[in-house]
């Protein structure tokens, strides 16, 4: 039999420090009712043998200040959950054989597993560079294009809308059309003035079904071949009418431009120096620990 030398002092110290956790959790989870009463922590609830007390709800007032609910009412519902699941584990007790060791070892590789979670997460945490360049978020946009497919349709729009009655139609659509220097200022302007709502941000893309909500464009069936064949829309209600001066439009399944999924890309990038640090770990701590023989493999 092959083996290399172990030599882990931490794992030792490990083990006991989890089985005084699992005996602390354990006790916590089933006081027992013939301790003697603390004055100072009442028992709010009982089920069986397991004890809920004052101390143990104690947090939920100074914890959840912010909630709309009043601190009675969040401790009534965390009293409720802490008796259902008591006389759930007291069921499941009646009716099933419990394997207490193999119980007590899956406790255990849980915490171990947290344990080596929460490491990792604040070791990422403190590593990970949140900064992505304009350089960076274009070479992955070139290199991954295809994967943007778009699944609605995004446009560059101005839209305006005002109340049908008003006589600046005009005025209106020659601004729309305007593709002088100058005419977006006086648009914000009559936006400002005459608009019950307007959208004027002509280098922004966005989903077209957010711009024509609450508008009668929501029931065109046929939105596609209406950006085809007119560049500025005009439609009308009972009271308002609603303008949209289409300047550039991207289909369903076309490659949207870099602006609309910048901020994706930045993520995704992000997200990939996240993995990759926490890879970086785990190779790290394995090839120390096989340098130093501090572990076994048996073959």
């Amino acid at each position: 039999m092959k083996k290399k030398k172990f030599i882990n002092p931490l794992k030792s110290k490990a083990l006991l420090a989890m089985g005084t956790v699992l005996l602390m959790a354990s006790c916590d989870l089933f006081s027992i009712k013939t301790e003697e009463e603390d004055p100072d922590n009442p028992i709010v609830a009982t089920v069986g043998t397991a004890n809920l007390y004052h101390a143990d709800i104690d947090h939920i007032s100074k914890e959840m200040t912010t909630s709309s609910l009043d601190s009675s009412e969040l401790v009534g519902r965390y009293i409720q959950s802490w008796v259902k699941k008591q006389l759930m584990i007291r069921e499941a007790s009646k009716n099933i054989t419990l394997n207490e060791a193999e119980i007590n070892r899956k406790l255990l590789d849980y915490r171990y597993a947290l344990i080596a979670y929460e490491y990792e997460k604040n070791f990422v945490e403190k590593s990970l560079d949140n900064e992505v360049t304009q350089s960076e978020i274009q070479t992955y946009y070139e290199a991954n294009k295809e994967n943007f497919a778009l699944k609605e349709i995004i446009v560059r729009t101005n839209f305006i809308k005002l109340e049908k009655t008003l006589p600046q139609k005009r005025q209106l659509e020659r601004l729309l059309n305007s593709e002088q220097e100058g005419q977006k200022e006086e648009l914000k302007d009559f936006a400002i003035r005459y608009a019950n709502n307007y959208f004027i941000e002509d280098s922004t893309w966005i989903k077209f079904d957010d711009i024509i909500i609450n508008t009668p464009l929501t029931q065109n069936n046929n939105q596609v071949q209406l950006l085809r064949n007119e560049k500025l829309i005009s439609v009308d209600d009972e009271t308002f009418s609603y303008y949209f001066k289409i300047l550039e439009y991207r289909l369903r399944d076309q490659v949207p431009p870099l602006e609309f999924v910048r901020d994706e890309i930045s993520k995704i990038i992000v997200n990939k120096r996240r993995v990759e640090i926490a890879e970086k770990l785990k190779r790290d701590i394995y090839n120390d620990a096989l340098e130093n023989n501090e572990f076994t493999i048996y073959e």
